[in-house]
């Protein structure tokens, strides 16, 4: 649907441009679980950092972060790093050899959209979903006119970033009009530290060179059909120790995604192709050790609207169907070239009334030589108190979840397994949320979710069968999480508080053989059993002051619980403020990272930077409205 949006300024409230939304499916069929959607203040304040930086600071995520500008995996509700759905428009961008992404290498800048689905949504998403998924999107902007958009930032170590972005908006004859964004993007992390050691722990030199493209297009027709083509391309080469010939790796990730859709009434397709290139390389970098991987991707989905308009109850049916076909080339598998289809049939059932919000789903994978389980899903919301001033609703849901196993772990030689089962969850999952308007200028709202996910089938590359990959494990995740946003506007001024806290108690609970029984029920490594999130703003005109806190309880390293890395604090604060430059707006932000020093530890036990530094400009040049 399209809409008006509107802003307001220091002293007056002003009309911005039409925009058209178009809600994926998690986003309206995951009724009962809890959803959390990223401001575009907070996306403006990450313009310059990574999606790792932002999740990490916003939200009860924990992160295995091997150091500045290095891998970044996550651990969602207590899952591992391949139990997290990411998509991208709709697609799951996933790398389909290793299943998972790394964080690091997502620049908040490149999208527009950004939305934290907890708890397993397979019925809807798919593969993957398990603890979670994030869901990453672009959206079209239809006022007149070309916006140009120019960033830069200067860092400690000698590490920078350089933006470019071009939004623009015109008619195209009578009936059609385009909306399009072009945004091109190089950062350069140097880490040139000006020592080797921090607090006696070896502090590890590396390089990262990042460079990426993405470029969105739009075209609506007057009727109210889209067709919209979605492209980014990423480059990541990252070198650890430099200057040692014979020690040094070199890692470079390369990906070129492709995403068209095609929107009419309630009929959606899309037809998409990714393209995943992996490169390894130690010591002598001319051959490199090396993955390439294509997913064609088709999709088709229809809408049903099951109640008629004037009626006061809302009954839709999605129904829909995926095709996807992999090949994949990589060094070390059992024949140099693998392929495989993959299919999914679905069916998503939403009841809204002036209480209740209801969904049912149903899906059903195919995958060659593979058997994925009918996956399902139930959730509920219904709002018990609805005032003016104060309301409170209560959710719940309950659904299945699955892991297709990974290419590396099917076909690897020699230690892969072909015949592995997917992993199963089951999740069921209750919550409260509430909203209290305390006078016309402070608003309160507030969360609380407690969960518990069973995950069966655990794929586990076992040490003691030379590392042979096998279902062994049964890993049980269950906690609770509350947030508690407090917000104050009154004339010039703003501020803000948001806080977070998460209980994570996940473990695995099943003895496959002696040295097993040691583990069983000890915490899983690198998951936090607490984690706290505290975000404080105040901000009058267009300056504003931020204090941005996360908290870590012990992360285990071993999983006999004996080893651990201590709990730390991470403080950062950002200054910024627009001022303009004769009709020129230019943002600048001054940012602390690590106030207080704390000293953290990569995955690889080695210190991470301490307090640092970082500068950013951000100039929009005048928007020329035709």
């Amino acid at each position: 649907m399209a809409y008006n949006g509107y802003g307001q300024t220091d002293s007056s409230v002003v009309s911005l441009s039409a925009v058209t939304v178009r809600a994926i499916a998690p986003e309206r069929f995951l009724a009962g679980q809890k959803l959390q959607r990223i401001d575009s203040a907070t996306l403006l304040q990450f313009r310059f950092g990574s999606l790792t930086d932002l999740l990490a600071l916003n939200t009860p995520m924990a992160f295995k972060n091997y150091g500045p500008g290095q891998l970044a995996t996550v651990a969602f509700r207590g899952t591992s790093a391949s139990h997290t759905a990411v998509l991208w428009n709709g697609i799951n961008i996933n790398q389909p050899n290793l299943g998972l992404t790394d964080f690091s290498t997502l620049p908040v800048a490149g999208f527009d959209r950004l939305t934290v689905q907890y708890g397993s949504s397979a019925s809807v998403v798919g593969s993957d979903a398990v603890g979670g998924s994030i869901l990453l999107g672009s959206n079209a902007v239809w006022k007149p006119g070309v916006q140009v958009t120019l960033g830069q930032q200067l860092a400690s170590f000698q590490n920078n970033q350089t933006q470019l972005g071009v939004r623009y908006s015109m008619a195209l004859g009578a009936d059609w009009k385009l909306s399009g964004k072009t945004f091109a993007y190089r950062n350069q992390f140097n880490n040139a530290y000006p020592s080797a050691e921090r607090r006696n722990y070896f502090l590890e030199q590396s390089t990262t060179a990042q460079r990426g493209l993405v470029q969105d297009l739009y075209f609506m027709h007057k009727s109210g059909r889209q067709l919209s083509v979605n492209v980014w391309l990423t480059d990541n080469d990252l070198i650890l120790s430099p200057k040692d010939t014979i020690a040094r790796e070199r890692t470079r990730t390369q990906s070129a995604r492709f995403l068209t859709t095609y929107e009419t009434n309630h009929l959606t397709l899309r037809l998409g192709w990714i393209h995943d290139v992996l490169d390894y390389a130690k010591g002598n970098f001319d051959l490199p050790s090396h993955t390439e991987t294509d997913r064609f991707i088709s999709r088709v989905e229809r809408e049903f609207v099951l109640t008629p308009v004037t009626a006061h109850v809302a009954l839709n049916l999605r129904i829909g169907g995926e095709w996807s076909h992999y090949r994949t080339r990589t060094d070390g598998y059992v024949r140099p070239l693998i392929e495989e289809d993959r299919g999914d049939v679905y069916a998503l059932l939403r009841l809204q009334t002036a209480r209740w919000l209801v969904s049912a789903n149903l899906r059903q994978a195919f995958v060659t030589h593979f058997n994925p389980p009918l996956t399902p899903s139930l959730g509920a919301e219904y709002r018990l108190v609805q005032h003016t001033k104060f309301g409170l609703t209560a959710k719940t849901a309950i659904s299945r979840s699955y892991r297709v196993p990974t290419l590396n772990e099917r076909y690897w030689a020699d230690l892969g397994n072909p015949n592995l089962l997917p992993e199963n969850g089951f999740n069921i999952e209750a919550g409260l949320a509430s909203t209290l308007a305390i006078h016309e200028h402070l608003t309160l709202t507030s969360e609380a979710t407690v969960y518990r996910n069973r995950v069966d089938n655990w794929t586990y590359w076992n040490p003691t069968t030379n590392y042979h990959v096998e279902n062994l494990q049964l890993v049980v995740a269950r906690g609770g999480e509350l947030t508690i946003n407090l917000a104050y506007a009154r004339d010039s001024w703003r501020a803000g508080l948001r806080a977070g806290y998460a209980l994570t108690r996940s473990s695995q609970e099943r003895a496959y053989d002696a040295y097993s029984q040691d583990v069983i029920g000890k915490q899983l490594v690198y998951v936090p059993l607490h984690t706290e999130t505290l975000n404080a703003y105040v901000q009058r005109g267009q300056t504003r002051l931020t204090v941005q806190t996360q908290v870590n309880s012990r992360r285990y390293i071993t999983f006999d619980n004996s080893q651990f890395f201590k709990g730390a604090t991470l403080t950062n604060v950002l200054l910024e403020t627009t001022a303009k430059i004769g009709p020129v707006p230019v943002r600048v932000q001054g940012q602390v990272n690590n106030v207080f020093d704390a000293l953290m530890f990569s995955v690889k036990r080695n210190a991470l930077p301490g307090r640092n530094w970082a500068l950013n400009l951000l100039i929009n040049l005048p928007n020329n409205t035709q």
